[in-house]
């Protein structure tokens, strides 16, 4: 009889403690749709991003790669955590037995840790290759060495969360760390924020002030080109797009940080009343990180744009010019003569450098700068006005060239 109540009144508190967490069915519904349209847009949007730099060779550059590996961290993560998180979250139930528990503890900070320290990547390579051009750039060889570096670290990082997940059913099935007798929880936090927030944020701010400060108040060092304005106009655009995605991920993760924060500092908050709202809110923000990459590259990068116009060039309402096209091809300039006019095409080729005063990394092989500053080729002014090539010719045809403003081409 003992026995029997005692059972009864662990069902009666495992019973009331979960109703903590119901809620009306179109409250879960509403939250059901938003994390569900993070998962679709997340995973199929970086999935394009992969595609788009792997397979055309003008997109190999070193800020494509690592774009590569924030594209592949981003998807992950929302592919394997975003729903997940959520069913958790809104019932209070682990569903998916203790392996997977180990594995949901884990990978949201491996992912976090790789996608920031990628975009860290970026701003130093951007701070080299802006301010200090004479020295030699990341070969495509250096760069995987650094993406798996990344890796090793983030592992490390948060191999502790695998390590000591568990589950347990004594009332309701639960995943939680155990930490061993003694460890501190809370420091542990505060140091991964450290880790994954802080210091990489600093460092950024840091690199991408003082590039901005020499883009938009001065001259590029060691940059005597005849493009120079088509030059310094493309870097401007790489930098501002950069600044947008940092940005982003650092105000979607700062309510997610600040949460814990307050929570391990005053544990008594976690039994308000709507904490769990409060929770679901921040987790989505958190996790709604890993869509908006590639709707930035979309609208503020037109080689980005072009690829995603040929990925859903299915769609009715999509049309892909031929100038989408050759913007994603490893492209050089070639003239003809016809009927006394010089048409500028673009050819395929396997043998061609590229040159385009658009593209900031200087070339499509893994970002490896093939021009050097000494030895730039003669830059040729191509005008829609007559006379604008030696020869009396009349016009200069490019495809798109259809505004009256000369173009430069190296």
């Amino acid at each position: 009889e003992n026995r029997m109540e005692v059972l009864q009144n662990e069902s009666n508190a495992a019973m009331n403690y979960t109703n903590k967490f119901a809620q009306p069915p179109w409250r879960v519904a509403l939250w059901s749709i938003a994390y569900s349209f993070i998962l679709a847009v997340a995973v199929f949007g970086n999935l394009i991003v992969i595609w788009i730099i792997l397979a055309h060779k003008r997109m190999r550059t070193v800020t494509n790669y690592f774009l590569l590996n924030l594209a592949f961290s981003d998807a992950s993560m929302a592919a394997f955590n975003t729903l997940i998180n959520f069913i958790y979250a809104s019932h209070g139930v682990w569903y998916f037995g203790e392996a997977y528990c180990k594995f949901h503890n884990f990978f949201p900070v491996t992912s976090v840790f790789a996608s920031i320290y990628s975009m860290t990547a970026i701003a130093v390579d951007r701070y080299m290759a802006i301010i200090h051009p004479l020295k030699p750039r990341l070969s495509a060889k250096a760069t995987t060495c650094i993406i798996l570096v990344i890796w090793c670290l983030a592992v490390a990082l948060a191999f502790p969360l695998c390590y000591y997940s568990t589950t347990t059913a004594r009332t309701r099935p639960l995943c939680y760390v155990k930490w061993p007798h003694g460890a501190n929880e809370f420091m542990y936090h505060i140091i991964v924020i450290v880790l994954v927030y802080v210091v990489p944020l600093v460092i950024m701010a840091i690199t991408y002030a003082i590039v901005g400060v020499t883009l938009w108040g001065g001259e590029i060092p060691g940059d005597s080109s005849d493009n120079y304005h088509g030059q310094l106009q493309a870097k401007r655009k790489v930098v501002k797009m950069m600044i947008i995605v940092v940005v982003t991920f650092a105000l979607c993760w700062l309510p997610y940080h600040v949460y814990f924060i307050a929570t391990g500092l005053k544990k008594d908050l976690k039994r308000m009343k709507y904490i769990q709202q409060v929770y679901l809110s921040v987790l989505w923000l958190a996790m709604s990180s890993t869509m908006y990459n590639p709707i930035i590259y979309c609208c503020l990068n037109s080689r980005f744009r072009a690829g995603f116009k040929c990925a859903f060039r299915w769609c009715p309402f999509i049309k892909v010019s031929s100038y989408d096209e050759l913007e994603l091809r490893s492209t050089r300039l070639h003239t003809t003569r016809q009927s006394s006019m010089y048409t500028l095409s673009r050819m395929d080729t396997t043998s061609a450098v590229v040159y385009d005063p658009n593209d900031p990394d200087g070339g499509a092989e893994g970002g490896n700068r093939k021009l050097s500053l000494m030895s730039r080729k003669k830059s040729y002014i191509v005008s829609r006005q007559p006379g604008a090539i030696s020869g009396g010719n009349d016009k200069a045809q490019n495809g798109r060239m259809s505004n009256t403003q000369s173009e430069a081409f190296s």
